[in-house]
């Protein structure tokens, strides 16, 4: 990556990197409103079929992967010009998506920093091995990684163990308003859930919120996962790796249909993103049309993108995700240290 190109890139995204109080407070109204809509139709629905209460479900975990979105660019202080706004709308919609919001902040921003740095894995990121490192690793630390790589595991148990439980406590070392703002969260959702149970009942409430749990969860893990695994994208050891390069390279441009778009708040643009996490997700395919360099990045499709599912390690010696059989070829050549 040359300084040129990467002042140029920079310049790009400049004009790009400012909030826009009206479209912040429109998306709000545009994801808030049909998001509770839809979870009271559901609601009512109980009382016709179950199906209609899925199928409306389905909607409003769509809605609400959107409110997470509005989540994280509060946590990048980029929805609004105002910190404070940020950090209490984030803080509102960290409570109705079970995430604190200074301490997802905080491991967002590190993911960010070390994103596609081999030498630097383990916060904020999916849990990754090169070839080596696994054909290394104790057997029963085989065993983990593979059960955590497992579909099944990584996108239906994944959310509730993440979400549910890990999002409830703070890091070690967190500092003390990180902290309270992790309890004002705890204290938040449990009040939520306590008024919902307490105004239609517990049985209901469940039987609504589960399903809208469980789809928007596997949902968000899966665009998480597919924007970062793609065959081949990027990943160097500290002393080659370059942001910019992570950013463009190591980042997927997911191209989504308009609808999908639309209600993943253009987070398919993860390339721009990682970029310039200052820029608005209102204002991401702007960015990316505006910019003849970010046109040929790694771009996949909501089809291929399913091939993601059969990388499992990276290969240092030919920069590409592979699949455990590879490591069979590799127990016949030693892989080089």
């Amino acid at each position: 990556m040359t300084k040129e190109r990467l002042k140029t890139l920079r310049k790009q995204m400049l004009p790009f990197e400012k909030a826009n109080r009206n479209k912040s407070i429109y998306q709000l109204i545009n994801t808030l409103v049909p998001f509770f809509g839809l979870w009271t139709l559901a609601y009512f629905s109980l009382s016709i079929h179950y199906l209609l209460t899925l199928a409306l479900s389905v909607l409003a975990a769509g809605f609400l992967i959107r409110i997470f979105i509005i989540f994280h660019d509060c946590c990048h202080n980029s929805f609004f010009k105002s910190r404070k706004a940020n950090k209490i709308v984030g803080t509102i919609t960290g409570i109705i998506t079970i995430f604190p919001y200074s301490a997802w902040a905080h491991d967002h921003s590190v993911h960010h920093a070390t994103s596609s740095n081999l030498d630097k894995r383990g916060t904020g990121d999916i849990w990754l091995l090169t070839v080596k490192e696994y054909m290394d690793a104790p057997f029963l630390t085989k065993v983990g990684y593979r059960l955590y790589r497992n579909p099944i595991i990584m996108f239906g148990l994944g959310p509730i163990y993440t979400f549910l439980f890990k999002n409830r406590f703070n890091r070690k070392g967190a500092r003390l308003p990180e902290r309270l703002n992790t309890y004002l969260t705890n204290v938040g959702i449990v009040a939520l859930y306590a008024f919902m149970c307490y105004l239609i009942g517990w049985e209901a409430f469940l039987l609504v919120q589960i399903p809208i749990f469980l789809i928007s969860g596997a949902a968000g893990i899966w665009l998480f996962y597919v924007q970062h695994t793609f065959e081949d994208s990027y990943f160097e050891p500290d002393k080659e790796w370059e942001y910019v390069s992570a950013a463009i390279e190591g980042s997927s441009f997911y191209k989504l249909p308009k609808p999908l778009q639309w209600m993943t708040g253009n987070i398919g643009y993860h390339h721009v993103h990682h970029l310039a996490p200052r820029v608005p997700n209102y204002e991401l395919e702007k960015a990316h049309t505006n910019s003849e360099q970010l046109q040929n990045v790694p771009t996949i499709s909501l089809a291929t993108s399913l091939e993601s599912l059969r990388f499992k390690l990276w290969d240092e010696e030919k920069k590409i995700f592979v699949g455990y059989r590879a490591v069979k070829q590799y127990r016949k050549v030693p892989v080089s240290s």
